[in-house]
C-alpha cells in the first residue's frame, strides 16, 4: 500500500525524522521509540499510576474491568507528574504531526493495570474501523504507551497481529472482536512486546491484538495517551479536565493541542471508556 504522512505536512519539517514511523504504524500498525525517557522518570510515573490506582478503586465506578484482574483507569493531567514531559517529547509530537496533522487532540490519558492471575484476553480492537480509514486508508487516531515496568514473558506481555488495522470483516461483533473461529490468523501472526521503563509505542488501536496472562505476582501497569486528527471522536469517551492554573502553567504548544475543559476544581473521574466484550476475558 501506498503511506505517506498527513497530506501538507512534510518530515524534514519536523523535530525529529519519523519517516520510518509513518512506514510502520501503516504496515505493522506500531512503532516504538527505546529509551525515550530514563529509568527514573518511568518510576515516578509509576508511583503516580499506583496512587491514582488506589484512589479509583476506592469509589465506585473510579475503575473499569478489562477482564479478570485487568482494570483501566482515566486520570486528569494533573495526577501525572511528567505529562508536559510526554506530551511535549520530540519523537510524540513529531509522530502525532506526521500521522494526525498539524491540529491533532489529546483527547485521553488513563493506564491499564493487568494484576497477578489477569487472563488472556479475547483479540480484539479498542473501537470499530472509522469511514475515513475505511475508505481513504488513513489512520486518524493514535494510542503512546509508556510501560511502568521492564516486561517479562511472565508478566502478561502485549501481543499484536501486525497490519491488521485494515482488516474489515462485517463479522467483527461491534466492529471490534473478531469471532473464534477467526483466532488461528491472529495467532500466526502475534507478536508479544518486552518495552523496558523508558520505552514509548505509538500504535493504531484497530490493530487487532490482546493482553495475555499474567503469571507473575507482579503487576504490568502501562500509560495511555490518546490522540486524535481532524474528524476523529473519541473524545466523546473521555471526561478529563484541567484545572486553571494548570492550564495556564502549560507551554502554548500544548495548550493547543489539550482537547478538555478548564474547570476551577477537578472532580473524579467515573470511567465512561468501557469495552464490554473484554469483561470476562477470553472465557
Amino acid at each position: 500500500m501506498t503511506v505517506s504522512v498527513y497530506p501538507g505536512v512534510r518530515t524534514a519539517d519536523l523535530d525529529v525524522d519519523v519517516t520510518q514511523d509513518v512506514t510502520k504504524l501503516y504496515t505493522d500498525g506500531i512503532t516504538a521509540r527505546k529509551g525515550a525517557f530514563t529509568a527514573e522518570w518511568a518510576d515516578r510515573m509509576r508511583e503516580d499510576i499506583e496512587a491514582a490506582f488506589e484512589e479509583a478503586r476506592s469509589r465506585p465506578d473510579g475503575a473499569v474491568g478489562r477482564g479478570p484482574n485487568r482494570w483501566y483507569v482515566e486520570i486528569h493531567p494533573e495526577q501525572l507528574r511528567g505529562f508536559v514531559d510526554l506530551v511535549d517529547h520530540p519523537w510524540v509530537r513529531s509522530v502525532a504531526t506526521a500521522v494526525l496533522g498539524p491540529d491533532y487532540r489529546i483527547v485521553e490519558l488513563g493506564f491499564d493495570v493487568p494484576l497477578e492471575g489477569a487472563v488472556n484476553q479475547p483479540w480484539h480492537r479498542d473501537f470499530p474501523i472509522p469511514e475515513e480509514t475505511r475508505t481513504e486508508r488513513r489512520l486518524t487516531s493514535l494510542a503512546f504507551n509508556v510501560t511502568g515496568v521492564d516486561t517479562t514473558e511472565d508478566m502478561g506481555p502485549f501481543e499484536i497481529a501486525p497490519g491488521t488495522q485494515w482488516d474489515d470483516e462485517p463479522d467483527f461483533a461491534h466492529g471490534m472482536f473478531p469471532p473464534r473461529e477467526r483466532y488461528g490468523r491472529y495467532e500466526e501472526l502475534a507478536v508479544r512486546k518486552y518495552p523496558r521503563r523508558g520505552d514509548i509505542s505509538a500504535r493504531t488501536a484497530l490493530t487487532v491484538h490482546r493482553g495475555t496472562k499474567n503469571e507473575s505476582s507482579k503487576a504490568r501497569p502501562v500509560l495511555v495517551l490518546g490522540l486524535d486528527g481532524p474528524g476523529a471522536n473519541n473524545a466523546d469517551r473521555h471526561d478529563t479536565a484541567v484545572t486553571r492554573p494548570f492550564w495556564e502553567s502549560l507551554p502554548e504548544r500544548v495548550r493547543r493541542h489539550l482537547d478538555c475543559p478548564v474547570v476551577e476544581e477537578l472532580t473524579p473521574l467515573t470511567q465512561k471508556h468501557t469495552i464490554e466484550g473484554l469483561v470476562m476475558g477470553d472465557a
